[in-house]
């Protein structure tokens, strides 16, 4: 089978396609003939090993699995003898952000993995799409108590995280302002954004207006800035550590600071992620943005892409 391979830390240019034995699923475990994975961020921290503190969790000084990818969409072929709630040519999902080895044409997974059957209603691309950011949004409104009609600007609407945040943001009642750059703003009204700021055109920090959260999917400003914008007692979320990894450190002193404060997403249960990213893709509530499309020998272009920062939405590998 072809897969994306390297034996240490590296770039995109040092990712190579490699002829590999097809893996045997263990009693536990199902294989599952990939039909689609995508390039996101997790994937660049598990090739790169940056930031470090990665590390500590795929292996601290060199990959302890040499095949890159964190989520996929296929189907079951072989299964061992202990799987019982999946059959084989069962359409399925699955995503873990340490690594699964699913830049393959093959992969073994385990059934204590997050993955579950593939709604019905997605195609193969789609539902590879509907795991990594979603996952981080979902790990936004998870921290804070949003209710029908609190008023949220999300910044990078268009990213995978800001785009999945905006659809969820929407399904819970809330009044949404998100930015993006220009050829993008008929894209996030149509998912019923109800304000849209051209950040090209617009800086979203000196808006006056105030927030009930501001949620920076890309990491791209800071509670600082964010500050004027927030309400009394808003909350600001970033998607990054912040430039010296401050939104950790900020988000344990908020219980003692008054008034604002700032949360940290940290991605926890994705298992439990999934099962609401599950329900209300089957309830037709969200349906993920999908910039580019390559093949799995393209798989250097498409880490260049994404760690270029231009991405919008996701980058998809298909395999046939």
């Amino acid at each position: 089978m072809k897969a994306a391979t390297r034996p240490k830390y590296c770039s995109p240019n040092a990712l190579f396609i490699t002829e590999l034995p097809i893996p045997t699923p263990k009693e536990n475990e199902i294989l599952v003939k990939v039909k689609a994975t995508t390039v996101n961020r997790s994937d660049c921290g598990v090739l790169t090993g940056k930031p470090w503190l990665i590390r500590c969790f795929i292996g601290l000084f060199k990959p302890m699995r040499i095949v890159t990818g964190t989520d996929f969409s296929g189907m079951i072929v072989k299964k061992g003898k202990q799987v019982k709630n999946f059959n084989l040519g069962d359409d399925v999902y699955g995503f873990f952000d340490e690594g699964l080895c699913s830049h393959a044409e093959y992969v073994c997974v385990s059934i204590k993995t997050a993955i579950l059957k593939k709604p019905s209603g997605l195609n193969y691309e789609q539902a590879a799409a509907s795991l990594e950011g979603a996952h981080y949004a979902f790990n936004f409104l998870n921290k804070v108590d949003l209710k029908p009609g609190a008023k949220v600007l999300v910044n990078g609407g268009t990213g995978a995280i800001g785009n999945a945040a905006i659809q969820f943001l929407k399904y819970n009642g809330a009044i949404v302002t998100a930015t993006c750059e220009t050829d993008y703003i008929p894209a996030l009204k149509s998912l019923g954004t109800d304000i849209v700021i051209d950040y090209t055109k617009e800086d979203f920090t000196k808006l006056n207006e105030q927030f009930d959260f501001v949620f920076d999917a890309v990491g791209k400003s800071s509670f600082s800035k964010c500050k004027p914008i927030l309400n009394p007692n808003g909350i600001y979320i970033s998607s990054e550590l912040g430039a010296n990894w401050q939104n950790p450190l900020l988000a344990i002193i908020s219980p003692l600071m008054k008034g604002k404060k700032v949360k940290f997403p940290l991605p926890i249960s994705i298992p439990r992620s999934m099962a609401f990213i599950n329900d209300i893709i089957e309830k037709g509530k969200f349906s993920p943005l999908i910039d580019r499309t390559y093949r799995i020998e393209q798989i250097r272009e498409a880490f260049e892409y994404v760690m270029s920062g231009q991405k919008k939405g996701n980058v998809i590998i298909v395999f046939d």
